[in-house]
């Protein structure tokens, strides 16, 4: 079940990734403003100037916001996107995320979150940039100009569109399906010395064993980043990152300040909580 699941979840990123990708080689440039909403200077912290160099290092022409702008772009303004930084900084750590909006302010791409436990501002800010630019970097943009040919480019792009999106639709559909899908569970009643067989409807989706020591929730999922992993689970979404250490499957875990090691063939993630030692057993597919 939990297989099925995530096959049509990969299906669906990989498809709503590959429309993500045209959509931003459609366009010519980056637009930068001056000033960030949460900070109280122009440029402070030298991170729009840091912000510029990074789209044009990963291939897009960038412009800082009241920049004299080129003739296509006087002639055309949807060739532009305007970037903005969101931060969602926590307690001792530094969050930032990259979102470009296109002519009609429509957000059309939004990065991974990038974020540091850097104490000084200025490297904190700038460790948690390029961290989010990693989601910029894997795009492999280049600019593809739009087809103008009326009769076929044209037609031909918005039959496509309307192709994947019908897909997209599908695939949401069948993962509504799939936890919908209801299973019969048989629980014996060990109270009683003749067993009561009880019926209970339980959802697939949320079958949960509980144990002092493990969580086996669902499926964590490798994927390498620099000096380690990130631990993705089935929606997908970002559960842990981890850090290669000197020893062989031994790693150091961020944000909970823990250890993960390979144990007779079991991953276990040990961590501190309000003073008492914590185990976790972890499914993890490298």
């Amino acid at each position: 079940m939990k297989i099925k699941i995530f096959t049509v979840l990969m299906a669906l990123a990989f498809i709503s990734s590959a429309f993500s990708q045209t959509n931003l080689n459609n366009y010519k440039y980056v637009i930068v403003p001056n000033k960030y909403e949460f900070l109280k200077t122009i440029n402070q912290y030298k991170l729009n100037d840091l912000t510029k160099f990074l789209f044009e290092k990963y291939g897009f022409s960038t412009l800082m916001e009241g920049d004299n702008y080129p003739d296509d772009l006087i002639a055309d303004t949807c060739l532009a996107l305007k970037s903005n930084l969101i931060e969602d900084s926590k307690l001792f750590k530094t969050q930032l995320q990259i979102v470009l909006k296109n002519c009609n302010d429509k957000v059309v791409f939004t990065s991974q979150v990038g974020e540091t436990k850097e104490k000084d501002y200025e490297k904190a800010y700038h460790a948690a940039l390029r961290s989010a630019f990693i989601s910029i970097e894997s795009m492999n943009y280049k600019f593809e100009p739009k087809t103008l040919n009326a009769e076929i480019g044209e037609s031909s792009t918005v039959q496509d569109n309307i192709e994947k999106e019908q897909v997209i639709e599908e695939l949401k559909k069948e993962i509504q399906a799939l936890k919908e899908e209801k299973v019969v569970e048989v629980i014996r009643d060990e109270n009683k010395k003749e067993e009561n067989i009880q019926v209970s409807v339980v959802d697939k989706t949320k079958e949960m064993v509980s144990s002092t020591k493990e969580e086996d929730a669902y499926i964590l999922y490798a994927q390498a980043i620099e000096n380690g992993f990130q631990l993705v689970d089935s929606t997908p979404k970002v559960v842990y990152n981890i850090k290669k250490t000197s020893l062989e499957n031994v790693f150091l875990v961020n944000d909970i300040d823990g250890t993960l090691f390979n144990k007779n063939g079991q991953w276990i993630l040990e961590y501190y909580e309000q003073g008492s030692l914590k185990q976790k057993l972890l499914n993890i597919k490298f």
